[in-house]
């Protein structure tokens, strides 16, 4: 069989195209394609092909659109046989299929093969793997499947994918003496994505070695014209300098000497040291055909990070991570990394960005710019994509009449802000992956630190690293707990400080909670702090605060999710399994798993195995008081 997905998504036997059936069935088989051998869980292909919201069957239609591909398939297939090729995963689908028969994999390879022929030096060779890569490039990602779906993130990724493999063909086949090869890869390049100054740097560079010398001028002009009337800047360093060594027909030196030098995921095309003098247009020489260039706007530093919470304590480890994260950042070549955190709410994700941000300022000398998105808080609506950008490109010294219209404007103009600069991103308390994608810097050198209650799938399928907060240990619970009251204090109520520990889950915000009011009842022992707690065992009467957090993930779950988690406050201490999980709701297993699969998004269960989930003491103790609140709503 053949599955394509990097332009039409077509799927053939024996040279047979094969009836795709619905648009949104398309769509859920390019998606199935475009993760390329990992499962897709149930929810992002929700998100995919509904957006936001997705009818009350779409569970149903979803199960129905599977069975219809695996039957298309595999057409001799029994009736509620699995098969071999569409296979059920815990939370979502796998298409099984091998490289040779999915032209993202070929295309995957080759860009593998290629990529270790210029490490070794083998320009030549590298070149051939290339551009042999982008012939599996048929046209958009995903085409015939409907516009809504094709936005889904993993499209996204996939198309920058095809043009970073383009730089690298272009690179490659400057460098030796083959640039008309990768000519009409580089051309599809930069029509798809008319702003990218790295690909348009390399399409002037390719034509005048092609001897095409008008053509590499006016392809310059193009995109100045266009940065300039879009984005409101002008070119930058890398683009002018191409530019000069056009006007200098000095195009020839890049056959002939090491000019190129390949990054660990992406090409970059170094102009050497004789040319560090002309890489600002005010130094180029004097032509009839050199335009005015207009400047880029100018660059704040700034400084917005909230302030550090004084009591933290602990996640040793993740700081560390964080740390070493931050040294790659600054080496990188390719695209800025950037970091998802999280976990249930009030685990500390906010507070854990914040004071690593604090302490890892100096690593990024160009500024900070923290965002607080409020996905998830009740008391004000979310911030736009359009509303964050415009807040961002401020900090960074843009004036309002300079800022665009439209989100990929603004976010092309941040972008264009952070190029070559080290800036560090907080974006916090994020719900959505299709709102992220465009605040997500892409320059080198650049870390974006994203926090979530959400698992995003589709953010972290496009490269973003997570890093998954659980509730920190008791010894680092009660170290919080120290700062906060102060160890005298739990010295002298080692018995109560610990029962406070445990009943509070050892979850941070809930500690807070208890911490501030032992604090502001300064002759209260601990120990009738502790009996507060005792007393309301079972609801979140002493902790609201928390229970409010808590509450904000609940509200945005499907009906069917929100049940089950109010029936899993009967589920005892012991592991959740979805058997089990079907026992409680009275559905079949087959149905249950997705819907474990979303509370584990959603970060209000723990999936602590494959197939075996968690439920953490307090949450528990909210789904128990949601059920009782249903109970009596059912029999009122």
């Amino acid at each position: 069989m053949r599955f394509q997905v990097l332009g039409p998504v077509r799927v053939s036997r024996a040279e047979r195209e094969l009836d795709l059936g619905f648009p949104q069935q398309r769509a859920l088989l390019a998606l199935l394609l475009a993760h390329a051998g990992r499962p897709v869980p149930t929810g992002e292909i929700l998100r995919a092909i509904w957006a936001e919201r997705p009818p009350a069957s779409a569970l149903n239609v979803i199960r129905r659109y599977i069975g219809t591909l695996r039957r298309l398939l595999e057409p001799g297939l029994p009736p509620r046989a699995p098969g071999r090729r569409l296979l059920r995963r815990p939370g979502g689908y796998l298409l099984e299929a091998a490289t040779d028969e999915v032209d993202l994999l070929r295309l995957r390879e080759l860009t593998r093969q290629g990529k270790r022929a210029a490490a070794t030096g083998r320009p030549e060779r590298a070149a051939e793997c290339f551009i042999r890569a982008l012939r599996e490039w048929r046209g958009p990602v995903a085409m015939g499947v409907p516009a809504s779906a094709r936005e889904h993130v993993q499209f996204t990724a996939l198309e920058r994918e095809l043009l970073d493999t383009a730089r690298l063909a272009a690179d490659s086949a400057l460098l030796c003496g083959r640039a008309e090869q990768a000519l009409p890869a580089l051309r599809r390049a930069t029509a798809h994505d008319p702003l990218d100054e790295h690909l348009h740097a390399r399409l002037v560079l390719s034509l005048a070695a092609c001897g095409l010398q008008a053509e590499a001028l006016k392809a310059y002009d193009d995109i100045r014209r266009r940065l300039t009337q879009e984005l409101g800047v002008g070119p930058g360093a890398e683009l002018a300098a191409a530019h000069t060594r056009v006007l200098r027909q000095d195009v020839r030196r890049l056959t002939a000497g090491p000019v190129v030098e390949f990054g660990r995921e992406v090409a970059v095309v170094r102009m050497g040291a004789a040319d560090t003098d002309t890489a600002s247009p005010s130094s180029q020489p004097d032509s009839p055909s050199q335009p005015d260039l207009p400047r880029p706007a100018p660059f704040a530093r700034p400084a917005q990070l909230p302030p550090g919470l004084p009591v933290f304590a602990g996640r040793k480890a993740e700081l560390g991570w964080l740390t070493d994260l931050a040294g790659k950042a600054v080496e990188a070549a390719g695209a800025a990394p950037a970091v998802l955190i999280g976990g249930m709410a009030g685990v500390g994700k906010t507070t854990l960005a914040v004071h690593w941000a604090h302490q890892a300022a100096d690593r990024f000398p160009d500024g900070q710019l923290y965002v607080a998105l409020g996905a998830f808080d009740p008391a004000r609506a979310a911030v736009g994509p359009a509303d964050a950008l415009r807040g961002m490109l401020a900090a960074l010294g843009v004036s309002a009449p300079r800022m665009p219209h439209g989100v990929a404007a603004l976010s092309g103009l941040y972008r264009s802000m952070l190029a070559g600069r080290r800036v560090l991103v907080i974006l916090d308390d994020a719900g959505d992956t299709e709102r992220l994608r465009p605040l997500l810097p892409a320059a080198p050198g650049c870390l974006a630190l994203v926090t979530s209650r959400n698992a995003l799938p589709g953010l972290i399928a496009s490269g973003v690293r997570p890093l998954r907060l659980e509730p920190p240990c008791a010894e680092d619970a009660r170290e919080t707990l120290a700062l906060r009251l102060g160890a005298d204090r739990l010295g002298a109520e080692p018995r109560a400080a610990e029962e406070i520990v445990a009943r509070c889950g050892r979850l941070p915000l809930a500690l807070a909670v208890v911490a501030a009011r032992a604090v502001s009842r300064r002759d209260f022992p601990l120990e009738a702090v502790a009996a507060e707690l005792r007393e309301a065992q079972g609801s979140l009467d002493a902790l609201s605060a928390v229970r409010t957090a808590f509450l904000s993930s609940y509200g945005l779950l499907s009906p069917e999710s929100a049940r089950l988690f109010r029936l899993l406050s009967g589920s005892g201490g012991e592991d959740i399994t979805p058997a089990a999980a079907a026992a409680l709701a009275g559905l079949p297993g087959r149905r249950t798993g997705p819907l474990l699969g979303e509370l584990a998004e959603a970060h209000l269960l723990t999936e602590a195995a494959p197939g075996r989930y968690a439920l953490h003491d307090l949450l528990r103790a909210l789904a128990a008081e949601l059920a009782e609140a249903d109970s009596r709503t059912d029999g009122f």
